[in-house]
């Protein structure tokens, strides 16, 4: 008697019609392109569109091989290595748990979107919820690829890698340890502390859809930066950054504001922070320390994950917490605003 054939998962006909709504809509948009080809040309063969686009396409091309590996090595944490793990080296005291999970976050590299889910099962598996919030700001902004990265986009100044760590590893703890002596267990909903189930998914397709999704979506977050960045480049007159650059307390709050707004992703906001070279390195460094702790996608991701009671009050404590981190990091490493 024949065995019968294996079953295999339908794929949902949703899925199905939106990847051929986006198949048909980029061939669309390719056959338009073609026909319009000679306008199109003579419309963006102008001096501000072609420093625009050498911005654009300089800010992706550096940033896309550090972006990809870190995508790459959150998927493979996802897949192999469990948070049971960390739980079992945490102490048990929640505040000397925490600077142990923020020094994990330096070798559990993870972009921003990965790491609260990862800090969501930690928090579900029983550890100290000031420990998971640690390593959630942690994991994407010290970790050796964005290091790397840092270092790659500030060749000429390598003491913003420094500063970078410094003021970046002061938030986590920082934010970690008010946790620990103002934070609630009310604040975070109570499914979060219910643990996920085992749904037997191989480890090759969990680490295949981390990564996918992990590189689609920090992707679209670094062509939007890229294009800010290109946008600031030629649209911006030189004299409102000279102007910006001569006030550092200014320059100071708007990038922290432009960190949170853009979103992007810590393994490529080093490149977008290098392409405002008429800032002075202390701005800068707030944008770098900033973008990865709170931005508008992980008050959302926050939000859906710990609950909206805990999204309102995480974001703006760690707002200022890396504000502050980021300015004493700048001046203690810099010798001043520079």
């Amino acid at each position: 008697m024949s065995s019968p054939p294996p079953r295999t998962t339908p794929r949902p006909a949703s899925r199905t019609r939106h990847g051929s709504v986006s198949l048909v809509v980029l061939c669309g948009a390719l056959l338009v392109a073609t026909a319009l080809q000679g306008p199109l040309v003579r419309l963006l063969d102008v001096g501000v569109v072609r420093t625009a686009a050498t911005v654009f396409v300089a800010v992706c091309v550096q940033a896309l091989p550090f972006l990809v590996l870190g995508t790459v090595l959150s998927g493979a944490i996802a897949a192999w290595v469990s948070p049971a793990v960390l739980r079992r080296v945490l102490p048990a005291r929640p505040a000397l748990a925490v600077p142990v999970a923020g020094a994990a976050g330096m070798v559990l590299p993870g972009c921003e979107c990965a790491s609260v889910p990862v800090a969501r099962r930690l928090t579900a598996q029983g550890v100290p919820e000031a420990a998971a919030l640690a390593f959630l700001l942690a994991a994407p902004a010290i970790n050796p690829v964005v290091l790397v990265a840092t270092a790659v986009a500030f060749p000429d100044h390598p003491e913003m890698v420094g500063a970078r760590f410094l003021g970046s590893a002061a938030t986590a703890l920082g934010v970690g340890w008010l946790w620990v002596r103002y934070g609630r267990a009310e604040w975070i909903a109570a499914r979060v502390r219910r643990p996920p189930p085992d749904d037997g998914t191989p480890r090759w397709a969990v680490f295949a859809e981390t990564a996918r999704h992990d590189v689609v979506e920090a992707g679209g977050f670094l062509v939007l930066g890229a294009l800010a960045a290109s946008v600031v480049t030629v649209v911006v007159p030189s004299a409102w950054l000279d102007g910006l650059a001569g006030r550092v307390v200014l320059a100071c709050a708007v990038m922290a504001v432009l960190a949170v707004v853009l979103a992007l992703c810590s393994e490529a906001d080093a490149f977008v922070a290098a392409s405002l070279s008429a800032l002075p390195l202390l701005p800068r460094l707030v944008f770098l320390v900033v973008g990865p702790a709170v931005d508008v996608k992980l008050v959302a991701l926050q939000a859906g994950a710990f609950g909206r009671a805990f999204a309102v009050r995480f974001a703006p404590l760690t707002f200022v917490v890396a504000v502050t981190c980021a300015v004493a990091a700048g001046l203690l490493v810099f010798g001043g605003p520079r």
